[in-house]
């Protein structure tokens, strides 16, 4: 079986007796596998498989323990995640215990199908009896071993710590695990397994609060916080509170010790160029480029006003010669000389001789010629709309199509300056109005403050008054509150106006002959119904305008006054500008998070774990050995 690994394989496997017992700790968070007798195990690898296919072939391969992560993308991992053989503590998933075994025996340097050493293996503590036997008959039938013993790793330990003169005959043993927690009684030196107690938080817990909080506190970083990181922080930075209590107020008064007892995680970080200020020589060549490139400019433009004067010049001098010739033809001919020369009149030739004399003036650089705006207004008119005073007898098709679009022009610009116009008397009417405001407020600023005062609080009520007419058609639901009404409840008068005219339409259709749009007064009804005459308030009206100028004036005359809240959706909040980011947005601080997430151990009720914590375990099994005058206690990890 193919194994993608970064573990190196080992190479003295014969050299070991098969009298010589492998070891294997088969924990739920890491696999380790020995040999009896010396001090470290030869491979440790995370007791999890993954069983991705190949993106180019499509062969499944098997990535025991952790992985290389620039192999994703020779695989495809979507399929096949992480699986473990362990349910909490126990062993249920025996095909993935087989590549574990497989895996470590491979990296062990076993070479055949069977294994002639004797296995001890550890188990967790009140190991079911099926998920042992399952364990034998693998071990036995698939690798031939020639004996196994079964052991729990926290009595193992004890024994040993008991050697070294740590722990006494009688104690207990905690062991905090991946997914559990146990404590174990010693008495006389032998585990006491009826008395033992287990709570189901471990240190899979405590990362995953440690990566919570983390995420949390630095949300714009929370990519950063894989799982591997995680544990690695958890197990450099944190540790268990000897009173939780008093360590979390010394690191909330921020004190000396706090800060001492602060870590830092200095994320990587490339700061923004600087930009140094140009050498003197720098500038200096950039001004003579600069130089080069507007003097080849401006020779270009000038290359292009004398073409262009030379144009102008020559089309002048083309129509005066036309008007020349035009005066010795007789008023009957005109038509039918000019049909040749592209004009229509007299007065076209004539207004187009003023254009050209105009661009000649204006590309030579001469002064204008001193003219009324009446007098300019009409030549403009005549130059632009030559062809509306003309009679219909003396142009041709496409001269006609050409008058309707000039009229129509015409028309239009006429409108716009009439409205101009009418801008500009409103202008001086609201700059009258000013003067006269600011005459009575020198007069009397009292009565004056006062009046604008009672002015706001009328506009304002009116408005939000047709504001909720607009809302909810002036409905409540009995507690000034807006109801849930029709749209027809909702439509102003203006379209209240187009729904009816459409109603009639609808009900008149059928009733004989249809002959709407026969005269020319059926069309006024699209206008009518036209949505461009909906009067719906889009933009704001007088009294909005005029109540923000009032808000304007209070706030200049009235220090205390403070302007109702707008609530317009159209008036956006300023959008606050980002500053640049520095080396410590970069930096990840460990405060009260080193030993806030190993608590959970203590109190399992902050994960949602409704269970003891490992303090009510042990006060559970102290009657077990309260005839002991003397007991120890250690902590297994």
């Amino acid at each position: 079986m193919p194994f993608i690994s970064k573990i190196n394989r080992q190479s003295d496997y014969n050299l070991f007796r098969s009298a010589t017992p492998l070891v294997i700790d088969n924990g739920a968070s890491y696999f380790r596998i020995g040999w009896a007798g010396e001090d470290d195990p030869r491979v440790i690898f995370r007791n999890i498989v993954q069983r991705p296919r190949h993106k180019t072939t499509g062969e499944t391969v098997t990535i025991v323990g952790d992985h290389d992560p620039a192999l994703l993308k020779y695989f495809d991992c979507t399929r096949s995640g992480p699986r473990s053989a362990f349910d909490s503590n126990v062993v249920y998933q025996f095909e993935i215990m087989e590549y574990i075994l497989d895996f470590g025996f491979d990296r062990m340097g076993a070479n055949g199908s069977e294994i002639d050493h004797p296995v001890l293996i550890t188990e967790c503590v009140c190991n079911p009896v099926q998920s042992r036997s399952k364990m034998g008959e693998l071990l036995f039938e698939t690798y031939g071993v020639p004996s196994i013993a079964f052991g729990v790793d926290a009595a193992f330990s004890y024994k040993y710590n008991q050697l070294q003169g740590i722990c006494d005959r009688d104690g207990l043993a905690m062991c905090p695990g991946f997914t559990t927690t146990h404590v174990i009684p010693f008495i006389d030196g032998e585990p006491m397994y009826k008395g033992c107690c287990r709570t189901n938080v471990g240190g899979y817990h405590v990362t995953n609060y440690l990566k919570q909080l983390l995420s949390l506190k630095y949300p714009y970083h929370m990519g950063r916080f894989t799982w591997e990181k995680v544990e690695d922080l958890k197990m450099e930075h944190c540790y268990i509170a000897q009173d939780y209590i008093s360590e979390a107020k010394l690191f909330q008064r921020g004190t000396k010790e706090a800060e001492e007892k602060t870590r830092l995680w200095q994320l990587p970080w490339v700061p923004p160029p600087t930009e140094e200020p140009p050498s003197e020589e720098e500038i200096a060549r950039k001004a003579a480029i600069k130089e080069k490139l507007g003097q080849r400019l401006r020779e270009m433009a000038e290359a292009k006003r004398s073409s262009k004067i030379n144009e102008l010049e020559n089309e002048l001098h083309g129509l005066e010669f036309l008007l020349n010739q035009l005066e010795q033809v007789a008023e009957s001919d005109i038509p039918s000389f000019l049909a040749e020369t592209g004009y229509v009149s007299r007065q076209e030739i004539e207004s187009a001789r003023n254009r050209t004399t105009q661009s000649l003036r204006k590309a030579k650089g001469e002064p204008k010629s001193e003219q009324t705006e009446t007098e300019k207004a009409d030549s403009s008119n005549n130059e632009k709309y030559s062809l509306v005073n003309v009679a219909d007898e003396m142009l041709t098709p496409e001269q006609l199509i050409e008058k309707k679009k000039q009229l129509s022009i015409k028309s239009m610009s006429e409108g716009r300056m009439r409205l101009k116009q009418k801008r500009q008397e409103a202008e001086l009417e609201r700059e009258r109005k000013q003067q006269l405001e600011e005459e009575k407020r020198l007069e009397n600023p009292e009565l004056y403050l006062e009046q604008l005062h009672a002015k706001y609080k009328d506009l304002s009520e009116k408005v939000d008054q047709r504001k909720r007419l607009k809302t909810n058609g002036g409905h409540t639901n009995g507690n000034n509150l807006s109801g849930g009404v029709g749209r027809g409840e909702r439509l102003n008068a203006a379209q209240r106006e187009r729904m009816r005219l459409l109603t009639t339409a609808a009900f008149d259709r059928g009733k004989g002959e249809d002959t709407f749009g026969a005269k020319d007064e059926d069309w006024q009804l699209y206008k009518l119904m036209s949505r461009d005459n909906d009067d719906d308030d889009e933009g704001p009206d007088e009294d909005d305008a005029e109540l923000a100028r009032i808000s304007s004036r209070l706030q200049d005359l009235d220090p205390t006054f403070v302007p109702k809240l707008e609530t317009s959706t159209s008036q956006t909040a300023e959008v606050p500008r980002a500053r640049p980011l520095t080396k410590e947005d970069f930096q990840i601080v460990f405060g009260v998070e080193r030993f806030r997430c190993p608590e959970i151990l203590f109190n399992p009720n902050w994960v949602a774990v409704d269970q003891v914590g490992l303090d009510e375990m042990a006060l559970s099994v102290r009657w077990i050995i309260m005839r002991r005058a003397r007991t120890g206690f250690v902590v297994i990890n």
